[in-house]
């Protein structure tokens, strides 16, 4: 087997706007700083120019463009959309000239699955994940797209985004696993588990309950690209606490298990990161994803070198985010039915994808 080419995409202009994101501040600065004390991200880095289109611009129409409530404007947000949206699109470009088989935007995807066209949404911004499925697609002859949501939320900006052309121009599998529960956000119909039935069947969605960990994602994972969103607020750790799942990629159903299964696959893959609130353990778990994708598993027991973020890994100092004692409520019942469900909707599927 041929080594696979691997490209980290970073600047440091990137890191500091990625960092004022309200919701996660300084966070990529974490991140970038662990990869780089680990080596996990020289592989291949690109600095990146910021050559996106459809930047956001400041008006006098703040709450028409969704920039209230959880989304509140902030210093350079013009320049933080056009910049996430052109890390993303450069990583493609990238992928679509064949000069890499896997390219890593951690900064990317990050809290943007939620935001539409022209309205910010559940501190997302600009949805550059959008954007370079789009740019994915005008690839010729033009591929198949598999976007995979690993976020603790329904990654709705996505998935409608491609819904409504989903039977008619099937190029586009979306696939969100998810947390739903009443008053859980997002609140949308397309956050429950897919009918057999459904009209849509390349808009594929499975709600997990409290306490989903290694061993439910086990029994859910089963010319592309792939585009993975891997949003980290559903690891054990995480303060929305309400799944717990773990990363070692020895683990199986583990997210290091799922993303290294994923790069099995044989597709170029944009790896992009997402949700994740606990800014240290997002810098853990992303340098070790980073490390799976360029064929060298970390070991997790490995100890945080010495680099300017260090007292930020206390108690711990380590690279292991275990998982912890929650309950796992998705019981066996309920992932039997999953498995009918989308056996069903996998032979639904097949016709469709090889006659198009």
């Amino acid at each position: 087997m041929s080594e696979r080419r691997v490209v980290y995409v970073v600047s440091e202009a990137l890191a500091k706007i990625s960092g004022l994101l309200p919701s996660n501040r300084g966070r990529s600065t974490l991140v970038h700083s662990l990869a780089s004390a680990l080596g996990s991200s020289k592989e291949d880095q690109r600095l990146l120019s910021n050559n996106a289109e459809n930047a956001v611009e400041n008006g006098n129409q703040a709450d028409f463009f969704g920039l209230e409530d959880d989304c509140p404007t902030f210093p350079r947000l013009p320049q933080y959309a056009k910049s996430i949206a052109g890390a993303t699109l450069g990583a493609v470009n990238i992928l679509k000239s064949d000069q890499a088989d896997v390219c890593i935007v951690w900064d990317g995807g990050r809290d943007i699955h939620h935001a539409g066209k022209s309205r910010a949404s559940g501190y997302c911004y600009i949805n550059d994940i959008n954007l370079g499925i789009i740019s994915l697609r005008r690839s010729s002859p033009r591929p198949r797209v598999m976007y995979i949501d690993l976020d603790l939320h329904f990654g709705d900006g996505v998935v409608e985004a491609f819904l409504g052309s989903s039977t008619q121009n099937p190029s586009v599998l979306t696939l969100s696993i998810h947390h739903s529960s009443p008053g859980f956000f997002p609140a949308s119909p397309n956050s429950e588990l897919t009918p057999l039935e459904t009209a849509t069947p390349f808009a594929l969605s499975i709600p997990l309950y409290q306490g989903a960990s290694n061993v439910t994602f086990s029994r859910i994972w089963k010319n592309y690209f792939v585009v993975l969103q891997c949003g980290v607020d559903g690891l054990a750790g995480d303060p929305y606490a309400i799944w717990n799942w773990g990363i070692d990629v020895r683990d199986e159903g583990s997210m290091g298990w799922c993303i290294n299964r994923s790069l099995s696959w044989g597709p170029k893959i944009l790896l992009l990161g997402g949700g994740g609130y606990h800014s240290p353990n997002a810098a853990r778990s992303w340098s070790y994803l980073t490390s799976i994708a360029c064929g060298s598993p970390l070991s997790l027991d490995l100890s945080i070198p010495d680099h300017s973020a260090f007292p930020m890994y206390a108690p711990s100092f380590i690279l292991d985010v275990p998982p912890g004692n929650m309950t796992d409520q998705n019981k066996d019942a309920y992932l039997r039915q999953i498995e009918e469900r989308f056996a069903g909707l996998v032979d639904r599927l097949l016709p469709l994808c090889t006659s198009s």
